[in-house]
């Protein structure tokens, strides 16, 4: 009787494989960072033979030092970065040009011509989405305009296009599999989320041919069996989301009105609102959340582009800490910031302004100004960030929002999830377990393979590990967000 699920968890910046039990328990967790390509600024790359390698090389080492054999492993699950495209030959498995990463900016200007021409009002009445370079389908259209020879091959039917869950399974199950998920598919600025079709008014726009793109499916569902040289057996893949779908299923957010907040490589905030697609009029996304049961239920988000990243650019960029762990008591060795904002605007600001020339921006320096006030003025940044998309929520949804579900690699800051209650004036929950993405992803294999009963099954297994509640007055919270919506004014444009 197989008793674990494996979550394959690959990110922007790593890949990872995490064994868990039925309890939602980790058994084994291996993370192995791969590159970052940067041709030219505000440009992101990768090289999808990495992000295969890599997470290749995790879920093997995790599946041998939890020692368990592919008999106990019931299903695998997928979350994955979401937008990030890659596009390959359908015969040789060989990308014809890197992974175009979410946060890659190299799209804007046609982006402003589809809006100048009034198409991005098409776009989100059909999408659900801001017609903006982070999404998939102007980047796809950017490598068939520029990658020579790949408009020929595509029209012939010989390429194959895929984010990044489609490109994992595609090479897990040895090139028999090209697939997606409802979640995955919602976020490429091609499929029409209320008639669940690849829309063909914007694939004509965008020039994209149809026979490049995958199949769509349920987020829960048996798309297929790892090819067993890999994993020494046939095991079933049978849950994908993209990693904010899966946290939003992660931290059991089951009832239309929650929300999580997932503060990783950006901030990404989702409420569920059941089989209702809410049009947003504060620069929101409706996106869908997941497909099961026979049904869709839709999102609300806002993305913040830059977070956890901002703290890698303090130890990798300015040297400043020597790890992210370090960052927090740096952080509270000061009473403030000095006055210090700090604006990571590296590759434009997303939800609610939607400003790809918004750039990063420090002001508030003076002569006192020390690293901790900077480090601090960072860390607060997630803060204020994601205060600006939850009010944003809130307007669109026509409710306050109660409490706010935390996870990511950052939730396990007490300073950034303390400061995050005190500025939005609202409790934020940290579970027990914070892996939310992984998480989501094993729980939507495990139903499709009936692991698990159903959703109630799953939710036993909640525990929460601290709530942060507002400990600042109401005067000092405006003070602070009034600096904050300075700052984030100064940043914006700067780039034209």
């Amino acid at each position: 009787m197989a008793e674990y699920l494996i979550a394959i968890d690959q990110g922007t910046t790593s890949s990872r494989s995490i064994v868990f039990d039925k309890q939602g328990r980790i058994r084994q967790i291996v993370q192995k960072e791969f590159s970052q390509i940067f041709p030219k600024p505000g440009w992101v790359e990768q090289d999808p033979r990495e992000i295969w390698s890599s997470q290749l090389e995790t879920l093997t080492e995790a599946k041998s030092r939890a020692d368990v054999s592919s008999r106990d492993i019931a299903a695998l699950g997928i979350a994955n970065q979401r937008e990030t495209v890659i596009v390959w030959e359908k015969s040789t498995g060989k990308p014809v040009y890197n992974a175009i990463v979410w946060q890659c900016r190299r799209t804007a200007e046609y982006c402003d011509r589809l809006k100048a021409n009034g198409f991005d009002q098409i776009i989100q009445a059909k999408t659900g989405l801001i017609t903006d370079a982070y999404f998939s389908g102007t980047k796809i259209r950017w490598i068939l305009e520029n990658i020579p020879g790949t408009r020929r091959k595509a029209e012939k039917g010989d390429l194959l296009f895929g984010t990044v869950d489609t490109w994992i399974i595609w090479n897990l199950t040895g090139g028999k599999v090209h697939v997606t998920d409802y979640s995955n598919a919602s976020r490429t600025l091609l499929y029409n989320i209320h008639t669940l079709a690849w829309d063909s008014e914007i694939l004509q726009e965008l020039n994209i041919p149809r026979n490049m793109l995958p199949e769509v499916r349920p987020s829960s569902w048996m798309y297929g069996r790892s090819d067993r040289k890999f994993l020494g057996g046939e095991i079933p893949i049978a849950g994908i989301a993209g990693d904010q779908e899966a946290a939003l299923f992660g931290q059991c957010c089951f009832e239309p009105g929650m929300v999580k907040n997932t503060y990783g490589t950006g901030c990404f905030i989702l409420m569920n609102t059941g089989t209702k697609a809410v049009e947003s009029k504060k620069g929101l996304l409706t996106t869908i959340a997941w497909g099961l049961d026979g049904a869709v239920e839709y999102a609300l988000e806002g993305s913040v582009f830059v977070a956890g990243a901002s703290i890698q650019w303090l130890r990798d960029g300015l040297k400043i800490i020597e790890s992210a762990s370090q960052a927090d008591g740096l952080a509270e060795s000061v009473p403030d910031t000095g006055g210090v904002y700090v604006v990571p605007a590296f590759t434009g600001l997303g939800a609610p302004y939607w400003d790809p020339y918004a750039r990063g921006t420090i002001l508030g320096l003076t002569r006192g100004t020390r690293r901790e006030h900077l480090i601090r003025a960072t860390l607060e940044s997630l803060a204020y960030q994601s205060s600006d998309v939850i009010k944003a929520m809130e307007a669109d949804a026509g409710v306050p929002i109660k409490t706010i579900q935390a996870d990511g690699g950052a939730a396990r800051s007490n300073f950034i999830l303390q400061f995050q209650a005190d500025i939005i004036n609202t409790d934020v929950v940290r579970p027990k377990m914070i892996e939310s993405t992984a998480l989501g992803a094993a729980y939507l294999a495990g139903l499709g393979v009936g692991f698990y009963a159903d959703k109630e099954d799953i939710q036993k297994n909640a525990a929460v590990d601290r709530v942060f509640k507002p400990a600042i007055p109401e005067a000092k919270r405006t003070e602070l967000l009034g600096g904050w919506k300075e700052a984030v004014k100064r940043s914006r444009g700067w780039a034209k």
